[in-house]
């Protein structure tokens, strides 16, 4: 039965990957996500998950090993952050392309130098484009849930995928919430036994990973473009059966107060919820201010972004990501190109917020706001918002 109560956004996690009965759980600690993988190491080792815990001696290694048993048609779970993700960062681009199903937990932190261990979102967007796809969690019963959800997507014949569960690391990864916990009977329900497509049988021999000559690589790497343009339907399916099994409702994009709203705050993960507060508090000194909350990074959900703006005449994005000597913030980017392609559309503000930690409070969503809507703000490339330095 499912209970409710106080607990570690981590713990939470790892809960949430032994509901899902994992198989095999390969990972290395780094800050800030070594609570989620040191928890599920003591949940095998107390006979409370029936898995196989591999340690191993970097994050290139459990990546490595997540492949290897994936490939042989384990349901594996890992967790990262930052450097670590970085150093995955080889093996990231091989899950997809070989078509196999697992689930990692990122605790977003901020990439070094220097050296920095509190939140922003440097480690997911520095891995955009590696073909997983890749969802945010705002709260601590988003990031347990979501896991749950993370799984059903992935195993998706349709799909076959790997999937990113996002959680602010600190900021959500060391808080304690309460959360609704779901028992493995209840989480069963929603999620069939892992049945692969395809693995390594000695009784069926196959080959993965051999080389792609030029006559084979192009239709190589479109098939997983395909794959992954393709899953919004199953992500859909995923989310409307979570609701319906726990009252809980997921979407690609969701909104706060954008009916009239004129101007629109965008943001993923924890700040979401404060930018909620910063709406509430706009709203009351009469601006028409509303907020989109992206929750499916990847893929892009460009026309569910364009009906969830409705008819805003202005944009406030929030990147808590600076690629350097580009055009700004990796959403305000997505978003300019989504609204040239398609002619028309709001003034696209890009804001760059919140990096390394640093916090982002509602009077700095209410000065995204007031510049966002000065004329000829959109000119700027992106505005740096609380910087020190002139």
């Amino acid at each position: 039965m499912s209970r409710r109560m106080g607990l570690e956004v981590s713990l939470a996690v790892s809960e949430a990957a032994s509901a899902c009965d994992v198989d095999v759980i390969a990972a290395y600690p780094i800050t800030p996500q070594t609570h989620i993988v040191e928890h599920l190491s003591e949940l095998v080792a107390d006979g409370k998950l029936d898995a196989e815990f591999v340690p191993v001696e970097s994050e290139h290694s459990a990546l490595s090993a997540c492949v290897g048993a994936a490939a042989a048609g384990a349901r594996c779970f890992t967790s990262s952050a930052s450097q670590g993700i970085a150093l995955m960062h080889e093996i990231l681009f091989i899950v997809p392309a070989l078509r196999l199903p697992m689930v990692m937990a990122v605790a977003n932190r901020a990439l070094s130098a220097p050296i920095n261990i509190w939140n922003d979102h440097s480690d997911v967007m520095a891995e955009r484009d590696a073909g997983w796809i890749s969802l945010f969690a705002e709260n601590g019963q988003d990031a347990f849930d979501l896991t749950c959800i993370a799984f059903r997507i992935s195993e998706d014949h349709a799909v076959q995928l790997p999937v990113m569960v996002n959680l602010d690391g600190f900021t959500l990864s060391h808080v304690i919430e309460p959360i609704e916990l779901l028992s493995r009977d209840e989480v069963k329900k929603f999620l069939p036994d892992f049945v692969p497509a395809h693995r390594l049988d000695p009784a069926r021999p196959l080959s993965m990973g051999l080389v792609g000559v030029p006559e084979v690589y192009t239709e190589a790497r479109y098939v997983v473009e395909d794959a992954i343009l393709k899953s919004p339907t199953v992500i859909a399916e995923a989310f409307e059966e979570w609701a319906n099994h726990f009252g809980r409702r997921y979407d690609f994009v969701e909104t706060y107060r954008t009916e009239d709203a004129e101007t629109v705050l965008v943001t993923m993960g924890s700040t979401s919820e404060t930018a909620m507060t910063a709406v509430d508090e706009m709203r009351q000194a009469g601006q028409k201010v509303g907020l989109a909350r992206i929750r499916l990074w990847r893929p892009f959900p460009f026309e569910e972004f364009r009906r969830a703006v409705g008819g805003a005449k202005t944009l406030a994005v929030m990147d808590r990501c600076l690629p350097f000597g580009g055009q700004g913030g990796p959403v305000a980017t997505e978003l300019r190109s989504l609204y040239y392609a398609g002619g028309g559309g709001p003034r696209i503000v890009g804001f760059i917020a919140g990096l390394g930690g640093r916090d982002v409070r509602r009077e700095d969503f209410a000065e995204m706001v007031d510049i966002a809507e000065r004329p000829g703000s959109q000119k700027q490339l992106y505005h740096m918002i609380g910087l020190r330095v002139s």
